[in-house]
């Protein structure tokens, strides 16, 4: 079985990564990361896997398969959601912070359309 990792360069986003490799290595799960940052995804799949290249060795060497998932879709989101089913994913984890209303409002959130779409359970981890 997959755990998709939602991460990005934020407290929230390495506190879902951290969480989603302890979850993984605890049940044998092979783990998918995926970026949730649309500028980063915008720039392509190499400076993702150099920012991760070293935290991946790391939970290599801590005993876990780790990939990186990567989908031509531009919105984080539907990204996310297409991996985790791409890899049968029994989990999403995925990391939040603290909105105002009006942010809300304004940029949506990715976090609630994964939480809304996603076909498996979603993890949601505070920093």
């Amino acid at each position: 079985m997959t755990v998709v990792a939602v991460h990005s360069a934020t407290e929230p986003g390495r506190a879902a990564l951290a969480h989603a490799g302890r979850e993984a290595l605890r049940t044998g799960d092979h783990l998918v990361v995926v970026d949730g940052d649309p500028r980063r995804r915008a720039a392509g799949v190499e400076e993702i896997v150099d920012e991760l290249g070293e935290t991946a060795r790391r939970m290599e060497e801590a005993g876990l398969t780790v990939s990186l998932g990567h989908s031509p879709l531009t919105d984080a989101s539907d990204a996310v959601v297409q991996i985790a089913q791409q890899h049968d994913a029994r989990l999403i984890v995925l990391g939040l912070r603290h909105r105002s209303p009006v942010g809300k409002l304004i940029l949506g959130s990715t976090a609630q359309r994964i939480l809304l779409e996603a076909t498996c359970p979603v993890l949601a981890v505070k920093a």
